[in-house]
């Protein structure tokens, strides 16, 4: 696909639009880079929105790993044992979703998102066992966990973290800290399993992918600035951020269907 000067600057755009509000709410921003580049940009193409959007998410999510890395929120044993079976699940997820129709794809995609928008409309507990380590008692649920949101993640090229982070606490009982920098392990690893997948099939288009990434930096540090001021609204912001997502699912929902 050769992009022209508007695309260019709708690429650009979008990616900092996803970069702001993952910084700005801390999670759920990326499912909206499908829609972004289809919808916005005009990729014409759903397959190459999705492997092009999974390269911008596992980009994005190495980078934010660094961050909690240093903070020592990550626990590397349970997050990695979640990550090897998750690429198992994303690598099979995303050969799947390569040979549907790429307007059932978004038509299935839209259902996932008004799913995505009801939990971020739930309170996260913050309780949970610091302590945690990998052990028999939680091995199996990660692989089988895991295996799962890995598979829904390669399935339609997002990050999945909405389902990784209280996967991870149900199969450790660890804090929502520590979940949310494990789940970027994970994140990282299925989206590059992803775009792989994608990329080898030629569903990438990296000259996009990169200005979306350039953008989500840039947005990102934008949102997470806003995100110190704002902190004491952030139930707001999620109410209002999760409704957004039902109304951008219910235009692909319309939009889709209409076209099959």
């Amino acid at each position: 696909m050769i992009l022209s000067l508007t695309q260019s600057a709708l690429g650009l755009a979008s990616g900092s639009l996803v970069g702001f509000t993952l910084g700005l709410v801390g999670g759920g921003g990326s499912i909206l880079a499908v829609p972004l580049l289809v919808y916005v940009v005009g990729v014409t193409n759903p397959h190459v929105a999705i492997g092009t959007s999974a390269v911008a998410v596992a980009a994005n999510a190495a980078a934010n790993l660094t961050n909690h890395a240093r903070a020592r929120n990550v626990k590397w044993r349970c997050a990695l044992v979640f990550t090897v079976a998750g690429i198992i699940g994303a690598f099979g997820g995303s050969t799947l979703g390569k040979m549907v129709d790429g307007q059932k794809l978004l038509a299935l995609f839209a259902v996932l998102m008004m799913v995505v928008g009801a939990l971020m409309l739930r309170k996260r507990s913050g309780e949970g066992d610091e302590s945690v380590r990998l052990g028999r008692e939680n091995f199996l649920k990660l692989v089988g966990i895991g295996l799962a949101t890995g598979t829904l993640s390669g399935f339609f090229g997002i990050g999945g973290g909405f389902l990784i982070v209280p996967g991870l606490i149900l199969a450790t009982g660890m804090p929502i800290l520590y979940a949310v920098g494990s789940s970027l392990v994970a994140v990282t690893g299925f989206g590059l399993t992803t775009s792989a997948n994608y990329a080898f099939s030629g569903l990438v288009d990296w000259t996009l992918a990169a200005l979306f990434i350039g953008g989500g930096v840039l947005g990102g540090l934008l949102g997470a600035s806003s995100a110190k001021y704002l902190s004491t609204k952030k139930g707001a912001l999620n109410t209002v951020f999760a409704s957004l997502i039902f109304v951008v699912a219910v235009y692909m929902l319309v939009k889709s269907l209409s076209l099959v």
